[in-house]
């Protein structure tokens, strides 16, 4: 799953231009460093953090 898909699934932004919008003025880390591409693709276990929230990247069960 891409970066900014991820910041809309978990509800964290309303739209993908949000979640740009974040992505490009550097307030979105991934596993502790800033994360400045969209498109970055996650892999289980990626540590996102956002706004104070840190979200660990699993996979969902269902």
């Amino acid at each position: 799953m891409k970066l900014d898909q991820f910041l809309k699934w978990k509800n964290l932004v309303s739209s993908g231009g949000e979640a740009k919008m974040y992505i490009k003025s550097g307030k979105v880390k991934v596993n502790g460093d800033i994360e400045l591409r969209r498109g970055r693709k996650l892999t289980y276990g990626d540590k996102v953090l956002f706004l104070k929230n840190e979200i660990i990247f699993e996979k969902e069960t269902y």
